[in-house]
């Protein structure tokens, strides 16, 4: 077995055995574009070894969706015709199924449509998939997501090199930055995940109930719920199941207050968001609620994420990422959002996590919002970090202690 043959097997088991950490007898679902067929059945088989009852296989076709949002009628843009694959997942969640989410983007399959037919497409599917999504964001079973090059993917990464040497540099990166290729990649991501608890432990003892974030573009406020707690690479869901949602993952995060946001913040890459590309954009916020958005490009598919519903227009995530990271460091721009957060401090608009509020995946929606929490269909992360990016946290007493600065931890 060649090397690559080996950590391809080392990286479907990390994202079985550490990502979702399978239990004996559960049922996994794997979502993965057909182009990523062959890893999803290494993550299948990888899944069986490690006691799985059954692995249910979703396949996505994103050159069929794209054929759909060009050539569908108007109305049928308004629904959402997979509906019934939402209720069967909401049912396969309740009945305590892990899934794991395959990505490989393509940014360019959408050029040309229009934004209006998009954006509708995008709504339909966010309110149809709503329960099911509401599993994985209230932390009540064990999910995971991983990424698999493509030759579209890895032309925007490296553009110029030809397919076959572009391609194994982005695994190359790929196996790099999810410590595939350390000796004991398990061993490697329990000494990273100590090394996050430990960060995460600090910001719970501290209390903070502010932020306040400088750099070019972005002077901001950000006020922090009373129960906030951080939360790092590692939870434990309400299945008991501890797992690790995002390889690779870099960042300590919690819940800011829906109306404690104030000020402005500009993107410092781009935003790949539903196959659609969004650059060079900035958020003005008053009271919490983002007034003013302006974006290079993309700005007519920013306009119709934050019309998705009101929650849309709030804060549902604060993270705290150093710029000297394993992803920043390689200085790439990976146009995915599961690299691209974890090599920059980052915001997410939309739903708040409950478990990033002390007790908060037992209280109701209206006791989450009085506690400051948003509440949306939609939670899109966009990466605000750079060597700039100076945080001060702020006491209850007022007093302004350094946490980062020159974009890392002081």
């Amino acid at each position: 077995m060649s090397r690559f043959e080996q950590n391809l097997e080392k990286y479907a088991e990390l994202a079985v055995k550490v990502g979702l950490n399978v239990q004996d007898g559960q049922t996994l679902v794997i979502m993965t574009p057909v182009s990523c067929a062959a890893f999803a059945r290494k993550v299948s088989l990888k899944a069986y070894e490690a006691g799985a009852k059954n692995v249910i296989l979703d396949w996505e076709d994103d050159e069929a969706k794209a054929i759909r949002l060009r050539y569908a009628p108007e109305e049928a843009l308004n629904e959402y015709p997979m509906k019934w694959k939402a209720d069967g997942f909401e049912e396969l969640a309740r009945e305590g199924a892990a899934f794991i989410q395959i990505v490989a983007p393509n940014t360019e399959i959408l050029k040309g449509i229009d934004p209006e037919r998009i954006g509708k497409s995008n709504k339909a599917a966010a309110l149809a998939r709503n329960g099911f999504l509401n599993y994985l964001r209230n932390n009540k079973i064990n999910w995971n997501i991983v990424a698999v090059p493509t030759p579209e993917w890895s032309a925007q990464i490296f553009p110029g090199l030809d397919e076959e040497t572009r391609m194994a540099k982005l695994w190359e990166q790929i196996f790099k930055l999810t410590r595939v290729d350390a000796e004991d990649p398990v061993e490697a991501w329990q000494q990273h995940i100590d090394t996050l608890v430990h960060k995460m432990n600090y910001l719970n003892e501290k209390r903070y109930v502010k932020l306040h974030y400088r750099a070019p573009g972005t002077d901001l406020t950000i006020e922090l719920p009373k129960k906030h707690q951080w939360v790092s690479a590692g939870s434990t869901a309400d299945n008991g199941v501890f797992y690790v949602p995002n390889l690779p993952t870099e960042e300590v995060f919690t819940m800011p207050h829906k109306t404690g946001v104030n000020g402005t913040v500009r993107s410092t890459k781009p935003l790949s968001y539903n196959g659609s590309l969004i650059d060079g954009f900035s958020f003005t916020f008053e009271n919490g609620k983002i007034i003013k958005a302006t974006a290079e490009q993309g700005e007519d598919i920013l306009d119709k994420l934050l019309d998705m519903d009101e929650g849309a227009r709030y804060l549902g995530e604060v993270a705290l990422v150093p710029n000297d990271s394993p992803i920043s460091n390689s200085n790439l721009i990976y146009y995915n959002t599961l690299f691209d957060e974890n090599a920059s401090c980052h915001l997410a608009i939309g739903n708040a996590y409950p478990f990033t509020l002390e007790g908060g995946t037992s209280l109701s929606k209206e006791e989450l919002e009085a506690q400051g929490s948003n509440s949306s269909i939609t939670h899109v992360d966009f990466m605000i970090g750079s060597a700039e990016l100076d945080i001060d946290g702020i006491t209850e007493d007022g007093t302004r202690e350094p946490l980062f600065r020159n974009g890392n931890w002081v």
